[in-house]
């Protein structure tokens, strides 16, 4: 693994010790059904679990039986039982051994596999929520759910779920055999238990609290040095260098004393964990060896109960100290459980309508109203009425928003209008699959986006089943050919993160192939030549023309050459459509395009000089 990929690693871990807990723990029953669906492997593990306990309370009972047979006259016969002892004892310990490992595995695979299933179940169902869901949740917290809680989740279920039932096995065992070894004496540790237990959960609670503390003064830290340092230029051309020395100091300090507090504590801690575990111990054996001077028990029963009494203990501690996780693990699936419960606010009806066949590209647009869920207060779009033909072309234009990008979002169905109707080849949006709806489209967004994959793929998105002489075709139209061919591996190259080793222009052609490829019967233009450099766009707006022909074509922010040869341009400002006509119709108009036209349009056609770059 990377230096990178394990600085990924610590950091989800880190941000899922910070996670709140959860007030109950009700919610990780949510997980039943998940267990559930591999019931072979949580009988294995329970099989497991016994095997494990029993070996483990076997080895207490063969002591205090060796420790009796010692005391007996017949010296022979005391040899012979020592001998078979110790072989069962390493039987029993090779039945340990097995039965801790198969547990181990059985517990963390089934551990590993729900948080897997989880994982994509919380995926798959985020991808089908609308763009309004995310107006309102950080796409980091989502991420966050995602990665921390189910961390969290797979921390309980796969080590502290085995660690858990492992100790709760041994705690009812070990106690049932020491009330089976002295009744007398199980009294009394059971009275003494929570007295000694209590104090080290309360301890142990402030010590995860300071060590959380001290991580989160740790990030501090190491977050101001790497935004000074990564803008050490910054600093240095100010002069900031002593302030922020100042500043680190004190972070580090902060750090320093939080630490400190948590050092001590674990010290307190580790002085009581000893004080109290011999206490205890001592104050049975002071009771029990009175008992063997009377006669009530013999020695061997009582190292037989001392041995049980440990387990017992340390199994309760344990299991107390596995509750904290298992509260944790309860707020991160109630996390997850509520995302999974969110209902998408588009999905498709449930007897949806078929778009007709074949295609022809028909767009509607019928006095529709609409407002985004996070401003509700202030129309996007109002009366806003429109109809484009099959295989016609319309420029929309207007100042910034004018709700230009807004008519894309409606015919995407990303949103549904409060009024109005929606409507592709005859058919309202709303009334159909929102999958066979957005089958119909092409987009080249504005912000071209491109994925952590190689070339081939990013333009494969936009028709998966596509062969390579297509990928080949698609990218030969949108001009790009000729640069993959000169990359390392062609088109198996990988582009990195978001793209990060192409430049925006190459980007933007990728996209304006992966729109090609698609081949869909609309399609949407959002400025998609903006990052070209002049002579690509020649190419590429050469290619686009193609691409329109004989398809229904919407361009917000186009260039200039793409609103001489729109069949139609549409104005719009404030939500509504103010004009409409061709580029001279428009400008013999004048009003608001022959305002923004002279603003962005220069050259022979204004008679203003050289062209500028685009028409918002």
């Amino acid at each position: 693994m990377s230096e990178a990929s394990n600085t990924v690693v610590e950091a989800i871990e880190a941000e899922a010790q910070r996670r709140k807990p959860g007030k109950a723990v009700g919610p990780i029953l949510k997980l039943a059904p998940y267990v559930g669906r591999y019931k072979r492997m949580v009988a294995a593990a329970l099989v497991s679990l016994v095997a494990a306990t029993l070996s483990t309370l076997a080895f207490p009972m063969a002591g205090g039986r060796l420790v009796d047979i010692l005391r007996e006259e017949n010296v022979n016969q005391t040899g012979r039982f020592v001998d078979q002892y110790f072989v069962a004892l390493i039987a029993v310990a090779a039945m340990l051994g097995i039965a801790s490992a198969s547990r181990f595995y059985f517990v963390s695979w089934i551990g590993e596999r729900v948080v897997a299933d989880l994982r994509q179940a919380v995926y798959a169902h985020v991808l089908k929520l609308s763009p309004a869901f995310f107006e309102i949740t950080r796409t980091g917290e989502v991420l966050s759910r995602l990665t921390a809680d189910t961390t969290l989740i797979k921390t309980v279920v796969g080590s502290s779920a085995s660690i858990a039932l492992r100790n709760a096995f041994l705690f009812i065992g070990a106690t049932s055999m020491m009330v089976y070894t002295s009744a007398h004496l199980s009294g009394l540790v059971l009275l003494a238990i929570p007295m000694i237990v209590l104090p080290l959960i309360l301890f142990g609670r402030w010590v995860r609290r300071l060590s959380r503390a001290s991580q989160d003064r740790l990030a501090d830290t190491s977050a101001f040095g790497s935004e000074s340092l990564n803008a050490i230029q910054t600093v240095q051309a100010f002069t900031h260098e002593e302030l922020d020395r100042e500043r680190f100091h004190e972070t580090v300090e902060r750090s320093f004393e939080t630490s400190r507090s948590r050092i001590t504590a674990r010290a307190i801690l580790t002085a009581l964990i000893f004080f109290l575990g011999m206490s205890s111990v001592v104050g049975v054996l002071w009771f029990g060896m009175k008992d063997v001077i009377a006669g009530e028990m013999t020695g061997g029963s009582l190292a037989q109960f001392i041995l049980y009494a440990l387990f017992s203990a340390s199994a309760f501690a344990s299991l107390s100290e596995v509750w904290g996780d298992v509260q944790m693990a309860a707020g991160a699936t109630e996390r997850l459980i509520e995302l999974i419960s969110t209902a998408p606010a588009i999905a498709a009806p449930e007897r949806p309508l078929a778009l007709p066949r074949p295609a022809r590209g028909a767009i509607v647009f019928d006095n529709v109203a609409f407002s985004y869920p996070t401003r509700p207060d202030t129309s996007a779009l109002h009366g806003f009425s429109l109809r484009v033909a099959p295989g016609e072309t319309v420029a929309i234009v207007g100042p910034s928003g004018a709700g230009k990008s807004t008519v894309f979002q409606l015919l995407l169905r990303f949103y549904d209008p409060q009024s109005g109707r929606v409507m592709l080849d005859g058919v309202d949006v709303k009334q159909a699959d929102p999958v066979e709806v957005r089958a119909r489209l092409a987009v080249v967004p504005q912000e071209t986006v491109v994925f952590g994959m190689s070339v081939g793929e990013n333009i494969r998105y936009g028709r998966p089943e596509a062969s390579q002489d297509d990928v080949r075709a698609a990218a030969k139209a949108a001009r790009i050919d000729d640069f993959i061919a000169t990359l390392p591996e062609g088109y198996d190259t990988q582009v990195g993160e978001r793209g990060v080793t192409l430049s925006g222009g190459q980007r933007q052609r990728i996209a304006i192939a992966r729109a090609i490829l698609r081949d869909a019967p609309v399609l949407l233009l959002d400025e998609a030549t903006s990052a070209l450099d002049a002579e690509s766009e020649k190419m590429v707006q050469a290619a686009l023309e193609g691409l329109m022909e004989g398809r229904t074509t919407l361009v917000i922010a186009h260039r200039l050459a793409t609103v001489l040869k729109a069949d139609r341009i549409i104005v719009m400002e404030d939500g509504a459509i103010i004009a409409s006509g061709t580029h001279d119709e428009l400008m013999r108009q004048g009003g608001l395009y022959s305002r923004l036209a002279r603003l962005q349009f220069t050259g022979d056609i204004l008679g203003t000089g050289p062209t500028s770059v685009a028409l918002h």
